[in-house]
């Protein structure tokens, strides 16, 4: 008959037990049948990392574009029109110019008609001969000849200059409307602004020209006015008379 454990034996062999019982059973799997096992949660941060990454990447190639946006309309504005009228308005100019310099007899010239208004369409002299009068009277018909003429010939040299214009015109119009900055937008319409000049220039021209012709003609009447009233007074004014003398019929006789 066998002797019964210590009551120690018996309780370190139910401790021995439990634990036993208690403890998982690991055992190596082969290494074929291994199986790699992934953290949700580290999957979804590199997930994230990744978006944001991108998204950075993204955002810099729209600054890069916007960049390269803003470079393309800054050439654009600085880009310079490539079409100038300034010469075809100034030679329009000049010629109109010219034809004022071509002014005959009294021509625009503040002394040459001071001069001319104190000799020529003065007060007709009393002590001018009557040869004088006629001759002081058809220089003034000259010169108001020659005003209506020069007149005349600055209104067709404008009139010249206004197919000249509608050309421009059309052409600055046109460049303006097909500018691709706004320097160039800028230049055609200061341009454009310079060819409203010329055809101010050219109204002024004509203006003067014709207020220098009418001037002349009134200044003409006028003269030839006092001119009469000088020839009147010398028509009415009595004469010494008839005054009796010796005539000899025939001067050769010896009687």
């Amino acid at each position: 008959m066998n002797p019964r454990p210590s009551r120690g034996v018996r309780l370190a062999a139910a401790l021995l037990t439990a634990s036993t019982a208690l403890s998982p059973i690991f055992w190596a799997p082969p290494a074929a049948a291994q199986l790699i096992v992934k953290d949700p949660t580290n999957y979804v941060q590199n997930v994230l990392q990744a978006a944001r990454s991108l998204e950075q990447i993204n955002n810099q190639i729209s600054s890069l574009q916007n960049e390269a946006t803003m470079l393309i309309n800054q050439a654009r504005n600085l880009a310079s029109l490539p079409y100038s009228s300034i010469q075809q308005l100034q030679q329009s100019v000049q010629r109109t110019q010219q034809l004022l310099q071509q002014a005959q007899r009294i021509a625009y010239d503040v002394q040459n008609i001071d001069q001319a208004f104190q000799t020529t369409y003065g007060n007709a002299s009393m002590s001018a001969s009557d040869q004088a009068l006629v001759a002081q009277a058809r220089e003034r018909w000259q010169n108001t000849v020659g005003g209506l003429q020069d007149a005349m010939r600055v209104q067709a040299g404008v009139v010249g200059n206004i197919d000249t214009n509608r050309s421009e015109m059309s052409s600055l119009i046109g460049r303006s409307q097909g500018a691709t900055g706004a320097l160039q937008a800028t230049q055609a319409g200061n341009q454009l602004l310079a060819l409203q000049a010329q055809q101010l220039a050219d109204l002024t021209a004509v203006v003067a020209a014709n207020g220098r012709a009418q001037a002349l003609s009134e200044a003409e009447r006028a003269a030839a006015v006092e001119q009469g009233r000088e020839q009147r007074r010398r028509f009415l004014t009595p004469g010494s008379g008839y005054q009796a003398g010796n005539a000899r019929m025939f001067p050769n006789s010896g009687n």
